[in-house]
């Protein structure tokens, strides 16, 4: 862990923390082979890998109706509660992002302009497993797809010893999935892109995963659209002397124990806080129920004193975070100013597992710098809009020189002439 001042850091230890993708590289070769046998062999890859990495056999590999009634029978009835509460708030956040579906107005006489938006045909949403269980990630992707319109949403995740978490399942079908794979890793991303026998290729694929996942979706991208690169989870805090230092260890704690590529930082303007929050740290790390990925992950994590809390602002920005929490004397100052974060958690009463899990907005958010150019899900990610124009003849005849002398220096003289054989 670092502890430092920000003026104090290394450039490689500040290169360290803002160039979060390094890992991705290494592994697109490994990737690239599994990509391209899922595209030749279909099913068959897909069994060989799942063997190969996980250990299981899948015979069938979509869910059927039969064991997803199982699994909501399976499930504590109290969870099930708490997972459609959660469902029903992520619905309703998503369902106020909804634009009209089309709208016209008139630019000038005559032109009358417009944009239809319309849902994608189908998305797969993949929902990772392994070192954890992930419901909450099946609500995040299925739901503002759904409320988007999408008609087919499938789901590809993960299996273990004895298929699909019943959990995972039950929040699948809570949140709408029209179709189940039991199918993890690389392989399940050449499915979605490329289609199999049994999985059908979808027109994007969405959905956060570990370095192979994120690696494999962005090398299909030239047969679907994906969401963004979502790798490992991460966290930035800012704060001042204001601040809870006990919330804020707990909250790097929580980030910690997601994945031991996790990475938590707070930056603070109070050295007596950062001392605060490492003591915390040192006591609740005894206690983690994941303390082997916790220690693993807080490798990554960094406690940094800035001289201002524009200083705290301006490092944020350039880091970029996947959830960025504020607590300061004066958050709507500090929100102002941010540019670059993927979900922004204000207030000491607002911890990212808010987010995560039941507040409404989306955790399937862009890592490793990327919030500088994408924004975290949402249902724009399963829509495209089409932009309409009408225009009568008086309405050509306000446009036609414009037309006719751009379309002639350009020397496109048949776009010319389509005007002006419309105008004798």
């Amino acid at each position: 862990m670092i502890f430092k001042n920000l003026n104090d850091l290394s450039n490689l230890e500040l290169t360290n923390l803002l160039d979060r993708m390094g890992e991705i590289q290494d592994v697109v070769p490994v990737v690239s082979d599994i990509l391209k046998d899922v595209k030749k062999q279909g099913d068959a890859a897909v069994r060989l890998y799942t063997k190969k990495f996980d250990n299981i056999e899948i015979d069938v590999i979509e869910v059927d109706q039969e064991s997803i009634n199982e699994s909501l029978l399976q499930v504590d009835p109290e969870i099930i509660e708490h997972l459609e509460h959660a469902a029903s708030n992520i619905k309703t956040f998503h369902k106020a992002q909804l634009g009209e579906s089309q709208w016209f107005m008139e630019s000038s006489p005559g032109i009358t302009l417009g944009q239809k938006t319309t849902p994608l045909a189908a998305v797969g949403a993949y929902v990772p497993g392994g070192r954890a269980v992930y419901p909450s990630t099946a609500l995040m992707t299925v739901i503002p797809a759904k409320v988007a319109g999408v008609r087919n949403v499938i789901v590809c995740t993960p299996p273990g010893p004895d298929g699909i978490n019943p959990l995972t399942l039950a929040a699948a079908h809570i949140a709408g999935a029209d179709h189940i794979y039991q199918v993890g890793g690389v392989q399940a991303i050449g499915a979605m892109a490329y289609g199999t026998e049994t999985i059908p290729a979808v027109d994007k694929i969405v959905g956060p995963g570990n370095v192979y996942v994120t690696a494999a979706k962005m090398l299909v991208r030239d047969h679907c659209e994906i969401d963004f690169p979502a790798g490992p989870s991460e966290v930035l805090i800012i704060a001042d002397e204001t601040a809870d230092a006990e919330f804020i260890a707990i909250d790097m704690i929580a980030q910690a124990e997601h994945d031991p590529n996790a990475v938590s930082v707070l930056v603070t303007t109070s050295e007596k806080l950062a001392y605060q929050v490492r003591d915390f740290l040192t006591e609740m790390i005894k206690t983690a129920n994941r303390k082997d990925i916790v220690n693993q992950s807080l490798e990554n994590a960094a406690l940094i004193v800035a001289d201002s809390l524009q200083d705290c602002i301006d490092f944020s920005n350039r880091f970029a975070p996947e959830h960025l929490e504020i607590m300061t004397n004066d958050n709507s100052r500090v929100l102002n100013d941010i540019i670059n974060a993927g979900s922004i958690f204000l207030g000491k009463y607002t911890p990212v597992s808010a987010g995560d899990y039941a507040s409404g907005t989306n955790h399937v958010l862009p890592t490793a710098g990327y919030g500088r150019i994408y924004s975290g899900l949402n249902v724009d990610h399963f829509v495209k809009k089409s932009t309409i124009q009408q225009i009568s003849k008086e309405g050509l005849e306000g446009l036609a020189n414009t037309i006719i002398s751009l379309a002639e220096a350009e020397g496109l003289n048949a776009h010319a002439e389509a005007v002006k054989k419309r105008l004798i």
